[in-house]
């Protein structure tokens, strides 16, 4: 018997846990109606390698996710974590390694499950099928955080839509850990604080001049880059060529001056995808499983759910 389970996404905007998120391990209950559990420490207070048993079950991305990357890792592997791993995006492009029944896997983490309790995590059907078959749907689990994995390109940096210079949202992607600050010169050489969205974008609320911007960056593990000339161009993705971190390397500054800025390879938009908040609209996602217990398999709060919202004030500061 093939079990449809409608899972919710608060798309936000689209979302992992920090390199340094997270979690003790304790046990997760596993039966007819209950709930995982787990404890779960802020942010930042825990070193990445403490280990979370839990549960997993798959779904299938539609849109983007709650951490607005345009579209999932080129491998396919991703996945969503509850409220509080996510926590209001501070875990958005770290990644988890997972290891199930058959086998382990590293997913980037780029979304939110919102009917997850603590302790369950939600992967992408390829992730979900290198440590189980997906006809298992729900399954034990051991997670972690990862500290430095392999980066799939250099940094990239996206403006907003709806960006002027009265506000401000940047976005970066390709961090490898998650990031912990941004910040934007200003004219008088002071560095400013942006204010990260549970979406994931970071946001000047009163804009940062007409650009171009200098945009420095720190992650959880302590590695910062510094970009020049970042463009006031918003939904353009602006590659960097410059990488955060190489694997193996201690912490420690860079610097690149931005010279191209290539078109992004974003999914195409509706004319209701932005929120009057500035973020995108809420997607509903679905995540089909196949069980053998149905009622074993439940998971209470899983209703789909559609938002669609008006596009946002170019100089409207986005609630967060």
């Amino acid at each position: 018997m093939r079990a449809r389970w409608p899972l919710l996404r608060i798309g936000l905007g689209g979302g992992g846990i920090a390199v340094a998120l997270i979690i003790v391990a304790v046990g997760i209950g596993q039966v007819a109606g209950g709930r995982a559990c787990a404890s779960v420490l802020s942010a930042g207070t825990a070193v990445a390698g403490t280990a979370v048993a839990g549960t997993a079950t798959h779904y299938v991305l539609s849109g983007t996710g709650n951490c607005s990357y345009q579209s999932p890792p080129a491998d396919g592997l991703y996945v969503a974590l509850s409220p509080s791993e996510y926590d209001r995006a501070a875990a958005c492009g770290g990644y988890v390694q997972v290891k199930g029944p058959d086998g382990s896997v590293r997913a980037e983490v780029i979304d939110q499950c919102p009917p997850c309790a603590s302790g369950h995590i939600d992967l992408s059907e390829a992730a979900f099928s290198r440590i189980a078959p997906l006809s298992a749907g729900l399954v034990s689990v051991v997670y972690q955080a990862v500290a430095d994995p392999p980066l799939p390109a250099p940094v990239s940096l996206r403006v907003k839509e709806g960006s002027s210079r009265y506000w401000l949202a940047v976005l970066a992607t390709n961090t490898g850990n998650p990031l912990a600050s941004v910040q934007v010169k200003t004219a008088s050489g002071d560095w400013r604080d942006l204010a990260r969205a549970d979406f994931n974008y970071w946001i000047a609320s009163s804009g940062a001049g007409a650009g171009p911007f200098t945009v420095r960056l720190t992650d959880t593990a302590g590695h910062q880059v510094t970009v020049h000339g970042v463009a006031l161009d918003p939904g353009v993705v602006q590659a960097t060529g410059i990488w955060m971190y190489r694997a193996g390397t201690a912490p420690a500054a860079a610097s690149a001056v931005l010279t191209s800025v290539p078109p992004a390879t974003s999914a195409p938009t509706t004319a209701a995808g932005l929120s009057a908040s500035g973020a995108p609209a809420r997607r509903q996602r679905v995540a089909v499983h196949a069980v053998a217990s149905p009622a074993a398999a439940q998971v209470p709060g899983q209703t789909p759910t559609t938002d669609t919202r008006a596009p946002p004030s170019p100089v409207a500061a986005p609630s967060c």
